[in-house]
């Protein structure tokens, strides 16, 4: 409701005023960084060495041809020019790579953190599984505790007779001793 009323309103204009010129800064971006990457290249440097020895070759031998004499200043404008455009345009490719690089950068940071957390995380779940498993009780020592535990079961179901041998009272003591060692 507000935006409506906003451009009903006659004291706020529709548009900037002047002649804008409106550029996508990444088309251009990419362009610079493709002339860029094709000034960097053997094949680059094979057709402007091609280019040259043409150009010296028509103002030296061709006598009717001749529109930029021996010092070559027309040569040596084209040359400056060209290094007046590139040198910008590799500086822009090389700042947007930098911009990429620290994108990059802080992406690798954050998955490194991500993973030692998860790390962390998973050292402190594996001590407690450690501990919890130390609390678990063997197969070897429940058979043990179950055997003592017979043992005295049928000492206290014996019956009191004068019979009963005196062994039977230092087999179950042997038992406690081996139990508590």
């Amino acid at each position: 409701m507000s935006e409506l009323s906003a451009r009903q309103r006659l004291d706020t204009p529709r548009a900037t005023r002047g002649f804008g010129l409106h550029v996508d800064v990444e088309a251009v971006g990419r362009f610079s960084e493709s002339i860029a990457r094709f000034l960097g290249t053997g094949r680059y440097l094979a057709i402007q060495t091609i280019v040259v020895i043409v150009w010296i070759a028509l103002n030296l031998f061709a006598i009717g041809l001749q529109w930029d004499p021996y010092p070559f200043i027309l040569l040596n404008l084209a040359f400056s020019t060209q290094a007046a455009y590139a040198a910008p345009l590799i500086l822009l490719a090389q700042n947007r790579q930098e911009n990429r690089d620290r994108v990059s950068l802080e992406e690798d940071r954050r998955r490194a953190e991500q993973t030692k957390a998860d790390t962390e995380y998973l050292a402190r779940e594996l001590a407690s599984l450690r501990l919890a498993i130390g609390d678990v009780v063997t197969r070897d020592y429940l058979r043990r505790e179950l055997d003592e535990l017979r043992d005295l079961i049928t000492e206290l179901n014996a019956p009191p007779d004068g019979d009963r041998p005196a062994s039977g009272k230092a087999d179950g003591a042997q038992r406690r001793s081996k139990r508590s060692g």
